[in-house]
């Protein structure tokens, strides 16, 4: 085999191994747009039904039933609130950690990283006792807190990275010139870390808007969010997976939108700064 035709092979190989990563990650949500548009007898017939006469059946019911514009309403409130005040505040812990100096900076580092390997499940009845004596519990804003002291590390940790990417030299030549650390920091730093700030504002608004166990405690009827909402249709009589799947797949949308957008933002940033560079 001559070395053209070798390489020709390994190209092979290689598109045919992400074809087929490609189809095992997207199968799932091909299932789940697919199952929303079919009759429930269609959804669980034997062998499957590749070609069925679609209905919006399941969306009607969705989208008509009791309360679904209040569990949008507050997934988006929730979603958005925690991914504005974890990123911002993200973004002055690091540039504190990456630019001053000061006693016990190290310390609290990590501590902030220990914050981050503590699995939510286990915060779930700690904070629902202290929540509900201090009257956060079933609101909105105890939500948001809690997502946010969640996010707040890892967020830290990304941006501090980037922070800690820029030379110095920008800053001295800014206070030489008269700004003020705020200044700097928001002129200066805030444009430059743009492509972190898309990544932690990807994660975090993902995290916030996906998040079940803790809003499923620490909300009601009056504040419940759209993954709460899924389990709804886990009913005494069965399971409607056709509703479970619509829900599931307009919850999915929001989603998609903000981490497609951010994305680009994220690649359009590192692009300019390689040009740049």
């Amino acid at each position: 085999m001559t070395f053209k035709n070798r390489k020709r092979l390994n190209r092979f190989i290689v598109l045919m191994i992400v074809l087929v990563g490609m189809v095992i990650c997207l199968f799932p949500i091909y299932e789940m747009v697919s199952t929303s548009f079919k009759y429930e007898v269609d959804a669980f017939s034997l062998p499957p039904k590749w070609i069925f006469r679609p209905t919006f059946e399941n969306y009607r019911n969705v989208l008509l039933s009791n309360g679904f514009g209040r569990y949008f309403f507050n997934s988006v409130v929730v979603a958005l609130s925690t991914t504005f005040f974890s990123v911002c505040t993200g973004a002055l812990a690091g540039y504190s950690f990456s630019r001053f100096k000061y006693k016990g900076k190290k310390l609290l580092i990590v501590f902030t990283l220990l914050l981050r390997m503590i699995p939510p499940v286990i915060l779930v009845i700690p904070v629902f006792v202290i929540w509900n004596s201090l009257g956060l519990a079933n609101t909105r804003i105890g939500l948001v807190l809690v997502y946010i002291g969640l996010n707040l590390p890892f967020n830290i940790w990304v941006l501090k990275t980037f922070i800690s990417e820029i030379p110095r030299s920008l800053d001295e030549s800014a206070t030489i010139d008269g700004c003020s650390d705020w200044m700097v920091f928001s002129r200066i730093i805030l444009p430059l870390i743009a492509p972190g700030l898309s990544v932690a504002g990807i994660f975090t608004f993902r995290i916030a808007w996906n998040e079940y166990i803790l809003s499923l405690v620490l909300t009601n009827r009056f504040t419940r969010t759209l993954p709460v909402a899924v389990s709804l249709f886990l009913t005494d009589a069965g399971t409607e997976w056709g509703k479970i799947t619509a829900i599931a797949t307009i919850t999915a949308i929001p989603a998609f939108i903000f981490t497609f957008t951010a994305a680009k933002k994220l690649i359009m940033g590192m692009t300019a700064g390689a040009v740049k560079g």
